[in-house]
């Protein structure tokens, strides 16, 4: 490249002095980026002090390199933001681009136009970018069935740009959500917890994920139980509703049963079960791995009371309390209304009875005692001490 641009400059300049004034320089021939990440190209640039640089470019080696079309051009106002330069504008136009695809692997070259018609340079040796994929690997101990409860498993996230060596700092995702760093992650006797999408990318750039490891763990049924609607004890002849839950992986089958005095019979194949009958009731659930029983229900009915001798027990009992308020109210009406006995005097009655030949009947007699005592004083002076009086009442009828 120096040998050609001396021979069209040869009248003006020496060939070693061209060479040694205009140049662009590649720091890294051949750069590797994981696909997501962002890439630098870094270059510098070199061209006589007296000059002043007007325009700087970056082509793909897809475009023409002298007059592009060119990925970056320092005088288009629309340049994509992919593409960005980070220089200092002087002898630094190193070059990043963001979000690395496998389309953006190939050569990049730079070239500068100065504010001379012929200080114009471009650097033909370039710099070639290539972009691989973030791997990860799963190592099972049992490649030929599937994941089950209590196994291990390694993930180990590799850099194609590592070449043999994980050098590179690993982020490890769980359903999208950081689980751990380093480039292996274990997983020792695991859980049904464990089950999910494991992805790992580079720590420094989280664009960079990897494909997606699906991890199901299968179990046998576990918790497995009835619930009862609407509830344990209802009157006959309501619908009853037995559902039979079990966790478990891959799905179950269900079987119900009934315990009828010493047999127990199979009633059922269903999550649920409907029955208007009473009795003793379990269920079943069932996969590849394993099976499990629940606990016994009891389902109780109690004889409901018909509509009609409720109605006539009601109204019944209505007519007794109104029978009874209305003795009560005749009773006490009826005393009330009742004469009283004409109290009188005996003797006189007596008397007048004898006249008119009549007889008087003597209902009752009281006689009432009474003494008054006299004080000390007077008790000293009088000879009695105390007055007594009695009176009579007698209660006769003709």
């Amino acid at each position: 490249m120096c040998v050609n641009l001396s021979l069209t400059l040869m009248l003006l300049f020496l060939s070693g002095a061209v060479c040694s004034e205009w140049n662009v320089e590649y720091h890294q021939q051949h750069i590797c980026a994981v696909k997501g990440s962002s890439v630098v190209i870094p270059c510098s640039f070199y061209y006589p002090e007296n000059l002043q640089v007007k325009k700087v470019m970056w082509c793909h080696e897809r475009s023409n390199i002298i007059d592009g079309p060119f990925i970056f051009d320092s005088e288009m106002n629309e340049t994509a933001s992919k593409f960005k330069y980070i220089g200092n504008k002087e002898h630094n136009w190193s070059f990043k681009i963001h979000n690395v695809e496998h389309n953006d692997t190939g050569k990049y070259a730079f070239r500068f136009i100065t504010d001379t018609e012929d200080g114009k340079w471009t650097g033909r040796a370039g710099s070639t970018v290539k972009v691989v994929d973030l791997n990860d690997l799963m190592t099972n101990p049992h490649e030929n069935r599937v994941t089950k409860e209590g196994d291990s498993v390694n993930l180990t996230c590799i850099n194609g740009c590592d070449s043999d060596h994980l050098s590179s700092a690993f982020t490890w995702f769980k359903n999208g959500e950081p689980k751990n760093e380093g480039p292996v992650l274990y997983l020792s006797n695991m859980n049904p917890t464990d089950s999910g999408n494991y992805s790992c990318s580079l720590k420094t750039h989280t664009g960079t994920a990897s494909r997606v490891i699906n991890i199901n763990i299968e179990y046998a049924p576990k918790n497995t139980s009835v619930s009862v609607r609407p509830s344990m004890e209802v009157e006959a002849g309501t619908n009853i509703t037995l559902i039979c839950s079990s966790h478990a992986n891959p799905p179950v089958d269900y079987t119900w049963f009934k315990i009828d005095e010493s047999h127990v019979l199979d009633v059922g194949h269903q999550p649920e079960l409907f029955t208007a009958d009473g009795g003793q009731y379990f269920c079943s659930a069932t996969n590849k791995h394993g099976s499990q029983y629940s606990s016994v229900v009891t389902v109780k009915t109690k004889e409901r009371w018909p509509s009609f001798n409720r109605d006539v027990l009601i109204i019944t009992l209505s007519v007794a309390v109104l029978l009874i308020v209305i003795a009560a109210v005749a009773v006490m009406k009826l005393k009330k209304k009742r004469p009283r006995a004409k109290e009188t005097n005996c003797e006189e009655d007596s008397e007048r009875s004898q006249g008119e030949g009549a007889t008087v009947k003597v209902v009752y007699t009281t006689v009432d005692f009474h003494t008054k005592r006299k004080s000390n004083t007077k008790q000293q002076t009088d000879s009695h001490h105390d007055e007594e009086s009695v009176a009579y009442r007698t209660m006769c009828r003709n």
